[in-house]
This record gives C-alpha cells, sequence and structure tokens, in this order.
C-alpha cells in the first residue's frame, strides 16, 4: 500500500499537485481567508485545507469547484499559472 504521494503519482502529477496546493494558498492569503475560514466556507476540516496547501492532496473535482466557490473564482482562474 503507497505511503504518500510519492509511492502513487508520477513526479509530473506530483508537480501539478503541489502547485495547486500553492495557488490554492495564494488565493486564499489574496483573499484575506485564514485556513479555518476557507474550510468553514468550502465545507471542510481545516486539517484537509492545509494538506492541500502543502500538495498532501490529490482532490476531486468536487474539492475544486467548493475550494473555488468559497474562494470566489473560477475554476479557470484556480489553475492559473499551473
Amino acid at each position: 500500500m503507497p505511503k504518500n504521494n510519492s509511492d502513487m503519482y508520477s513526479a509530473s502529477e506530483q508537480k501539478v499537485i503541489r502547485e495547486l496546493g500553492i495557488r490554492v494558498r495564494q488565493l486564499r492569503d489574496e483573499a484575506g481567508l485564514s485556513q479555518e475560514r476557507l474550510a468553514e466556507l468550502a465545507e471542510m476540516h481545516r486539517t484537509y485545507i492545509s494538506s492541500i496547501e502543502r500538495g498532501q492532496q490529490n482532490i476531486s473535482l468536487t474539492i475544486l469547484i467548493r475550494l473555488a466557490t468559497a474562494l470566489e473564482v473560477s475554476l479557470e482562474k484556480l489553475f492559473t499559472g499551473i
């Protein structure tokens, strides 16, 4: 059983997961939101937001939609620069 992302995903997939986490944090900071507040708005746990931002979660489309909605950005903007 895989222990972490490096065991499950290719290097290019890991890179996208990490870059998405960085982008979520960037947008959260720009919106002036704490991880806790973003988690509330997206109906997630704060530790899940933290693990996304650290590039430890390969998140689903549903989670991407929740994040974009909570951050008040389009999915396109969520992926800008990735």
